[in-house]
């Protein structure tokens, strides 16, 4: 499976959904929400800068450094949401006794992340 359509797949969120809060839950990535929106505005502006130097025919050499520059811009994100995601959502899962679950999805997300295959079956005791 392709780095594109391992990113595609529908993520599937714990049984609890958050709980009872569902209506009020705020997901962590919200107070870094103006910085995430700002660097995926910057990617959009990278992206098109690649597209426009493969428009114009420019060396290949500086192309896949402009794509290795927008692999790390992208990666950026994804740790930036990571973070906020472990340091909320999973702590506020643990102190709700729901850890186990949550800490399988983040696993399965980082597999997915760096191209590797998810683990199928449980890998935490469920109580």
């Amino acid at each position: 499976m392709g780095y594109h359509a391992a990113m595609a797949e529908p993520t599937h969120r714990p049984a609890s959904d958050h709980g009872a809060d569902h209506d009020t839950f705020r997901h962590s990535y919200s107070r870094d929400k103006a910085q995430l929106v700002r660097r995926l505005s910057r990617i959009e502006g990278q992206v098109r800068g690649i597209a426009r130097m493969i428009e114009r025919e420019e060396y290949c050499v500086d192309i896949l450094q402009q794509t290795a520059a927008l692999r790390a811009a992208v990666d950026a994100v994804s740790v930036l949401v990571l973070e906020d995601h472990v340091q909320g959502c999973v702590r506020t899962a643990a102190e709700r006794g729901e850890a186990d679950r949550y800490v399988d999805e983040v696993i399965d997300v980082v597999r997915r992340t760096l191209g590797r295959p998810v683990r199928t079956g449980a890998r935490t005791p469920q109580p």
